[in-house]
C-alpha cells in the first residue's frame, strides 16, 4: 500500500531487545516496520545478536542487522533488566551508528527507553559527519516502574535516580511518541519539546474458527470440547500479573468445574512454580509455551473468554487485549483507564486487584454463554478502531511533520 503524501523515507529502528522474540514490544517493532514498508518507505532495524529470523512469509522487505556475538553465552530473550546488557547496548551503540553511516536514514526510530539512549549516543556522533536525522522515540511506559516490578531500585535514592534518567531521556528526542494513554499523559507532563503523540498498537488479522476447527485445535491439546476455556497469551513474568492470575485459578475451579484454562506464552520456567506453589494441577490447565506470534489465531479461536490480568502498574498498554478482541472473545480485565478505551462498556472489569476478584469475574463470564457473542462482536468492532496501517499512517505524519520543521 504505498502512499501519496511525499517521497519515501529512510527509517532506521532500535530495538535494544533480542528481535525477534514472541512478545508485545517485538510485536510493536515488526508490526510498525511492516506497516511502515506498506506505505513505501524503507526499514532497517538495528538489534541484539539473538533472536528468530522473521519468516520470509511475514517480511516484506524488512532489513534486520545484529550486533556482533561477543556475549555468545547470553540468550535471555524474555523481558526485564540484567546488567550484562550494558555490554549489548554499547555494541548496539557502536551498530547503530555504522549501520547509520551506512543507510543514511532520514529518521532513526528507537524504541524504549533504553533505544533512545543508545540512539542519542549514536546521534552525537553521526553529528561529526554533517548527519542530523530525526530522533523518534517510541515509549512503552516507565523505565523506573517497569525495573521496580521486577524487583529491582528496591532503595528510594536508587529509584529517584533512575527517575531522573528516565526524565533526561524523554526528554532527548524531537518527537515522541507512547503505546498507552496513560503513559503519554505521563511523558508530556516531562517533555520541554513537545507533546507526547499517543500511537497505540494495532491487532493481527485473525481469521475466525468455526465448529471444525475449534474441535481440531482442542483435541490437539486434549481439551474437552464441552469445557470453557479461559485463555491468557503473555510472557509470564511478573509485571503481568501471572500470580494473580495464577492464585486465582484454584478459586474459579472451585465455583465452575466446567473451566478449563490455557495459559500460553514464555519463560515456562518462571511460570511451572507459581503453577505448583498454588497447587493448580496440570488436568485443569494447559500450558502452551512457548506461543509463536504467527500461530496466536489457533490458540484464541480455540477458546471462550480471555484474561488479561495486568495491573495499570507499568503504565504499559495491552497488545494481548487487542489481540483478543480481533478474535471476537469476550475479555475480564482490571478496570484501568487503558482497558476501558479499548473495550469501554464490554469489558468483564474486576474492582479490586486481587486473585478472589479476579476468580470472580471469570465465573460470573463464564456462566454468561448467552452473552459471549454479542460481547464478542462489539470487542470486534471495537478493534477496527485499532490496526497496523493506522498506527503506520500516524508514525509517518510524525516523521513528515519532524523532517519538515528541520527545513
Amino acid at each position: 500500500m504505498l502512499n501519496d503524501t511525499g517521497p519515501s523515507l529512510k527509517i532506521l529502528m532500535v530495538a535494544p531487545t533480542p528481535f525477534f522474540a514472541d512478545r508485545g514490544m517485538h510485536i510493536r517493532i515488526l508490526e510498525e516496520a511492516r506497516a511502515l514498508v506498506r506505505r513505501g518507505h524503507e526499514v532497517k532495524i538495528a538489534t541484539y545478536h539473538i533472536g528468530s529470523d522473521i519468516p520470509v512469509s511475514e517480511n516484506p522487505g524488512i532489513e534486520v542487522r545484529r550486533i556482533r556475538r561477543l556475549l555468545f553465552w547470553y540468550r535471555k530473550l524474555e523481558a526485564g533488566p540484567d546488567w550484562q546488557k550494558i555490554v549489548l547496548d554499547l555494541l548496539l551503540i557502536r551498530k547503530t551508528y555504522t549501520l547509520a553511516r551506512e543507510f543514511h536514514p532520514d529518521v532513526i526510530h528507537a524504541h524504549i527507553h533504553e533505544g533512545v539512549a543508545i540512539a542519542w549516543v549514536a546521534s552525537l556522533l553521526l553529528r561529526l559527519h554533517g548527519e542530523r536525522p530525526k530522533l523518534v522515540a517510541d515509549f512503552q511506559g516507565s523505565l523506573t516502574r517497569e525495573m521496580v516490578s521486577h524487583s529491582y531500585l528496591r532503595g528510594s535514592l536508587l529509584r529517584g535516580i533512575f527517575r531522573m534518567i528516565e526524565s533526561w531521556i524523554e526528554d532527548m528526542c524531537d518527537a515522541a511518541v507512547a503505546s498507552s494513554w496513560a503513559s503519554a499523559e505521563e511523558i508530556s507532563a516531562v517533555r520541554k519539546k513537545g507533546i507526547v503523540e499517543t500511537v497505540l498498537d494495532g491487532a493481527r488479522d485473525l481469521s475466525p474458527l468455526y465448529a471444525d476447527g475449534r474441535r481440531r485445535i482442542r483435541d490437539r491439546y486434549g481439551i474437552a470440547n464441552d469445557m470453557t476455556v479461559a485463555v491468557y497469551t503473555g510472557a509470564f513474568i511478573p509485571n503481568k500479573g501471572v500470580e494473580t492470575l495464577v492464585r486465582s485459578i484454584p478459586v474459579a475451579l472451585r465455583s465452575d468445574a466446567g473451566l478449563h484454562f490455557v495459559l500460553a506464552g514464555f519463560p515456562r520456567d518462571l511460570l511451572d512454580p507459581l503453577l505448583s506453589k498454588y497447587g493448580v494441577t496440570a488436568s485443569r490447565v494447559t500450558v502452551v509455551s512457548p506461543l509463536p506470534y504467527f500461530s496466536i489465531g489457533d490458540i484464541l479461536g480455540m477458546s471462550d473468554i480471555a484474561i488479561d490480568p495486568k495491573h495499570e502498574d507499568t503504565g504499559q498498554a495491552s497488545g494481548k487485549m487487542l489481540q483478543y478482541m480481533a478474535a471476537g472473545l469476550p475479555v475480564v480485565c482490571f478496570d484501568t483507564p487503558n482497558n476501558r478505551n479499548y473495550l469501554g462498556d464490554w469489558g468483564a472489569y474486576v474492582a479490586t486487584n486481587t486473585p478472589e476478584a479476579l476468580a470472580a469475574a471469570i465465573v460470573a463470564l463464564a456462566g454468561k454463554q448467552e452473552s459471549w457473542d454479542d460481547i464478542g462482536r462489539e470487542n470486534w468492532l471495537q478493534v477496527q478502531d485499532f490496526t497496523w496501517d493506522k498506527t503506520g499512517e500516524k508514525l509517518e505524519k510524525i516523521f513528515r511533520n519532524i523532517l519538515k520543521e528541520a527545513e
